[in-house]
């Protein structure tokens, strides 16, 4: 039996407002998304989870990284360390890998040290059939050197959790952007005069809140499978395939925090850690995976938001 089978769920609360009935046209873009909900624990080998043991071969070598370390002159390959696994037993919205492939694990390099910039992360996703893993090692390789502590993630097991998610609202066009964008200002307009309101008759009730779009009516903070990307960083962007052009989906998001400030209507009812993996993404942020749909076997993309 797996530990997964004796662990509480985590509840999303319900939207605080129903955004296809403000905007039937969204429902053409609703999409599914797995939210992972890591909190800590002591995975197994044979679970989903973040930053537990892998379910590895023992005959196949361990994934390495080649490129050289400034701050770490001297060794020679580095392990990569694992960073999660997940088996689409667990995940609704894991897609199948190539050749039916039904697990997922991912491993990072714990340096900034690579890409154009010699500055960038190094993500490896490697799919595998479960069952194929008759004889899995014990002896998983230690990470070695590491340049960055927020590499190392918290051992965490995972409750799923199926939600729908709409767009970001800045990939929005025509009528439909126009419309959510208007509403958008309206709510925060409403909720700066409401703030002011409350400072003139001396209240002290912290600062008023209206739900908007783009914090709590389409994207899900956290780590999660599926859905759609949030770009906040640097703008709405596509990622197409580099193998055959197809525009790619999200696969994975690996977020710093499971929640922000303006973003509490996302807490799940039971608990609400902000960062329980103590993983760290760029300045705070969080990486997307992106997959072909044509062919899963594809090369992945990436973008740190």
């Amino acid at each position: 039996m797996r530990a997964s089978d004796h662990r509480p769920g985590r509840t999303t609360p319900p939207r605080p407002l129903d955004v296809e009935s403000l905007f039937p046209d969204l429902a053409a873009h609703r999409r599914t998304a797995t939210r992972l909900h890591p909190r800590p624990g002591t995975p197994g080998p044979h679970d989903s989870h973040v930053g537990g043991p892998m379910l590895w071969p023992a005959d196949e070598p361990w994934p390495v990284c080649t490129t050289p370390h400034r701050r770490a002159p001297g060794p020679g390959p580095l392990p990569l360390v694992a960073l999660a696994q997940l088996h689409a037993r667990d995940v609704p919205d894991l897609p199948a890998g190539p050749d039916g492939c039904d697990l997922l694990q991912v491993f990072w390099c714990p340096f900034d040290a690579h890409g154009p910039t010699g500055y960038g992360m190094y993500t490896h996703l490697r799919w595998r059939r479960a069952a194929e893993v008759r004889e899995p090692t014990a002896d998983l390789p230690a990470p070695g050197a590491v340049g960055f502590d927020g590499y190392l993630p918290e051992p965490c097991v995972l409750h799923p959790e199926r939600i729908t998610e709409f767009p970001y609202i800045e990939l929005l066009t025509g009528e439909l952007g126009a419309a959510v964008e208007e509403w958008e200002d309206a709510q925060e307009e409403a909720a700066y005069e409401a703030e002011e309101e409350a400072e003139e008759a001396g209240e002290d009730g912290g600062e008023p809140w209206l739900p908007t779009y783009q914090c709590d009516l389409s994207v899900a903070p956290g780590w999660k499978v599926g859905g759609h990307a949030a770009w906040n960083l640097t703008g709405p962007g596509t990622m197409d395939c580099e193998a055959c052009g197809c525009p790619m989906e999200l696969l994975l998001t690996v977020a710093t925090t499971e929640w922000q400030a303006d973003r509490k209507s996302w807490i799940p009812l039971e608990d609400g850690p902000m960062s329980p993996t103590g993983v760290v993404v760029g300045n705070h942020g969080k990486l997307n995976v992106f997959a072909c749909p044509r062919e899963p076997s594809h090369p992945h993309g990436f973008s740190v938001q």
